[in-house]
Order: C-alpha cells, then sequence, then structure tokens
C-alpha cells in the first residue's frame, strides 16, 4: 500500500535528485523508495542473488586479504622500463 510522506530538504539538492531519477527513467518517489529499501534490508549479504552476467564476470581467482596490489604493480613497472 502506498502511503503519501512529506519531506523538507535542500532545493538544491530535490533538483538534482529529480535530474538523477529523470536520467533514470524513474519517478523520484521511486527513487527514494529504492534507497530506503536498501538501507533497511534485512537480507544479509550472502543471500543477495547475483546476476549470471556478474557471475560470469568471476575469475575464480582468490586474492588473498594481505595481498599489496601497490607493491605488485611497482615491481611490474619497474622491471617493464628496465
Amino acid at each position: 500500500m502506498d502511503t503519501k510522506l512529506t519531506l523538507k530538504l535542500d532545493q538544491e539538492v530535490i533538483e538534482k535528485a529529480k535530474r538523477y531519477a529523470s536520467m533514470k527513467k524513474m519517478s523520484l518517489s521511486r527513487l527514494i523508495e529504492n534507497y530506503l529499501n536498501s538501507l533497511t534490508s534485512t537480507q544479509p549479504a550472502e543471500e543477495l542473488e547475483i546476476s549470471p552476467f556478474v557471475k560470469s564476470l568471476s575469475s575464480g581467482v582468490k586474492i588473498p586479504a594481505d595481498y599489496d596490489y601497490k607493491k605488485d604493480r611497482a615491481d611490474y613497472l619497474d622491471q617493464k622500463y628496465r
């Protein structure tokens, strides 16, 4: 059931939100509803459905939690430009 809600927001924020909603081809009400729903969702992250497209992007390679990509990149560039 939809219920009317009145909010007081900064006019500039409202205008930016309207433009954003327009670019996404949705109403400002729907945009705010989706945002509030995402904030208050009780669904644990591990239960979120991942689309088949996103799953297809996975390489299956596990990256260690302590992986230092900056050092790895610096080493790569050092070797490349020797």
